[in-house]
């Protein structure tokens, strides 16, 4: 996984020595830590929230899923095509269709 992207990640978390600090289980918590704060975007209120706090907090959960996919050797855009291939059998449209069901409900 060799993309743009990642070198920037790469070269950013470098210069400030930070290598020591992304083990997988730092990343997953910070991972779930940014969730909860774009979830927090949209606590106590359902309309619409700014765009530009939105953009932040997935941009802040995004580069974290993308450096712990780098930590265990994982393409980001290769793990979501299989996952979404997956999901396509577990959920075919002629029985997902309208349908909020999980597959085995």
């Amino acid at each position: 996984m060799e993309t743009d992207i990642m070198h920037d990640i790469r070269r950013f978390v470098h210069e400030r020595n930070w290598e020591q600090f992304h083990t997988g289980e730092n990343l997953a918590k910070s991972v779930a830590i940014e969730a909860g704060e774009l979830l927090e975007v949209f606590q106590w209120d359902s309309k619409e929230k700014s765009v530009e706090k939105v953009e932040e907090e997935v941009a802040d959960v995004l580069l974290y899923c993308y450096m712990l996919c780098d930590a265990y050797g994982l393409d980001p855009i290769a793990t979501m095509k299989k996952k979404m291939k997956r999901n396509a059998e577990k959920y075919p449209v002629e029985q997902s269709y309208g349908n909020s069901k999980r597959y085995d409900e």
